[in-house]
């Protein structure tokens, strides 16, 4: 899948220290082909399901200093490098972890040294996070600079700020552009779904991909295929012409935010 990817053209590999052996294998892949790929990764959960995903228990959230000084030289050593961009893993402002000095003047230092930091977000109170995000400061200056943030049809509540970070500078990765394969084949596609599909003569989740890279502040958009099928269907998102009309047709997609993640916790692990 990843010579797959990098054959397509993609350069930007996205892992975190709770994605099982992700950084390993990714770090392997990269020194045996060669490739000098963008990487970016995430710190604040610790993987426990042992590959079962019938695991009680898949990550255990920490956002403390404690685990940021483990996972930063366990991700680098996994790699074999240190990541282009490291995140806060779904920042929220429940944990504290965006008033927790210690952690930002770690991530400070970080960035002093040439890696990009930020935060990814997920759940209802994304918009809420990202301002607070913006608004961080050591000594006088926000340490950081990207975001990795839901963005889809179902839920675009995130938008204005999102827009905000783009305007401030930030990078912004955008995950969950199908819904987690709610927006794919394999789910019942809403009805205005299937008529823009059926117009443009495309798949659910290409023209959900598409949707986000029609977005001005999306830098980069992830792709979560699994297969050289549905990378191949993916693939197929920048070839897509959405016009203003096609964009208007797809907005009554949205659902309040609550009533979208709670849909979403209860999606089985597959």
């Amino acid at each position: 899948m990843l010579d797959a990817a990098w054959a397509a053209g993609i350069r930007y590999f996205d892992a975190a220290r709770s994605y099982g052996r992700a950084e390993e294998f990714l770090g392997g892949w990269l020194r045996e082909r060669g490739h000098g790929a963008a990487v970016g990764s995430k710190w604040g959960y610790t993987y426990t399901a042992g590959w079962r995903t019938d695991a009680e228990t898949h990550e255990v959230k920490d956002h403390s200093p404690a685990t940021l000084e483990r996972q930063w030289p366990e991700t680098q050593e996994a790699l074999g490098r240190r990541p282009d961009v490291y995140l806060i893993h779904s920042a929220t402002l429940e944990t504290g972890v965006l008033e927790e000095g210690r952690v930002l003047a770690r991530l400070a230092d970080l960035a002093a040294r040439g890696v990009r930091v930020g935060l990814s977000t997920s759940g209802p109170t994304q918009e809420a996070t990202l301002r607070r995000a913006l608004e961080v400061r050591v000594d006088g200056v926000n340490p950081l600079s990207v975001v990795q943030a839901t963005w889809n049809l179902l839920d675009p509540s995130a938008q204005e700020a999102l827009e905000g970070a783009h305007a401030a500078g930030w990078g912004v990765v955008v995950k969950e552009g199908v819904a987690n394969g709610r927006l794919t084949a394999r789910g019942t596609p809403p009805p205005a779904l299937a008529e823009v599909c059926a117009e443009l003569g495309t798949t659910p989740d290409a023209l959900a991909l598409a949707a986000v890279l029609a977005q001005p502040w999306a830098d980069v958009v992830l792709s979560g295929a699994t297969t050289a099928r549905q990378l191949g269907s993916n693939l197929r998102a920048p070839t897509l012409n959405l016009t203003p009309g096609h964009l208007d047709a797809l907005r009554p997609l949205a659902q309040p935010p609550a009533a979208y993640w709670r849909e979403r916790a209860a999606l089985p692990w597959t």
